[in-house]
């Protein structure tokens, strides 16, 4: 698949059906909501990581006569807000309702599950498909969709993003296999990673007041788009690669600096950025 935003295209456009509900976090990536303006399936939001919203809008979409199938559709992680979906609880409801869970793994895949194989890797005894962007974790490009192999078929003959996109070179997809390889021999690199990622959230908190979730990536709300713009300047001009996220990316009145761990950082490169970030601030 040509990467994650041709896989959530390809997904939202080709699987669900007209007469289907497609059930989806109201933070849901454009991506996504560009496919669902290619699919013939009626698509309404619920709130933001709320199972308990998505189960009475699912209820009101039956009891005004919706008969088809339902399809919920997540990620795994927010790249805005580095904040986890609620998985266990989602995929409970896909089971008594009979129901799809489509969960984007593009921030998870690498780092979470086991061998970083994504946070939906664990969910059984129900219908799932992931998608798992390479670009990010894997460092690489493209993204593979995991899912039943009729699901698998049905994308490979119906999913245009797909069909009339060019195949990725043989040197890509052996780089792919070489970094999911990597993730199997070498469990230290999640390790690492899961270290770095506690020593940032302790650091933001210690630091600068702020109560992360557990994940790589820690936004620093702001608010104002031109106070976000000129921080992040100060912050690139002192050597830290950390940029202003404004609208539309995020709701107007939302600007705020994204911080993402990578494993090119080390703790003390993590520390001085928040100790920087504290000192402009202040």
């Amino acid at each position: 698949m040509g990467g994650g935003f041709q896989g959530n295209l390809a997904l939202f456009a080709s699987l669900p059906r007209a007469g289907d509900l497609v059930l989806h976090d109201a933070l849901i990536h454009a991506s996504a909501h560009d496919g669902l303006r290619h699919s013939r399936a009626e698509h309404r939001p619920f709130r933001h990581n709320d199972a308990a919203d998505a189960r009475a809008v699912l209820q009101g979409w039956r009891r005004a006569g919706g008969t088809g199938r339902i399809w919920i559709a997540v990620e795994s992680l927010y790249s805005m807000d580095g904040d986890f979906a609620p998985l266990d609880a989602l995929a409970d409801l896909a089971r008594e309702n009979d129901a799809v869970l489509v969960v984007d793994e593009a921030h998870a895949t690498g780092l979470y599950g086991h061998q970083g194989r994504g946070l939906s890797h664990a969910i059984d005894d129900v219908a799932l498909i992931a998608l798992h962007t390479c670009g990010k974790a894997l460092g690489v490009s493209g993204a593979l969709i995991t899912a039943d192999k009729v699901v698998i078929d049905c994308l490979i003959n119906r999913a245009r993003p797909f069909i009339y996109a060019t195949a990725p070179s043989p040197l890509n997809a052996a780089l792919v296999r070489a970094s999911l390889a990597a993730l199997q021999e070498r469990p230290a690199l999640i390790a690492r990673a899961g270290a770095l990622r506690a020593h940032a959230a302790k650091e933001a908190r210690d630091l600068c007041g702020l109560d992360p979730a557990p994940s790589q990536i820690i936004p620093l709300p702001v608010g104002d788009d031109h106070e976000a713009l000129t921080l992040a300047a100060h912050l690139q001009a002192a050597g830290f690669d950390i940029r202003a996220i404004r609208p539309p990316t995020v709701p107007k009145g939302t600007a705020r600096l994204r911080i993402s761990i990578t494993g090119s950082l080390d703790p003390a490169a993590i520390t001085a950025a928040f100790r920087t970030i504290a000192a402009t601030r202040s």
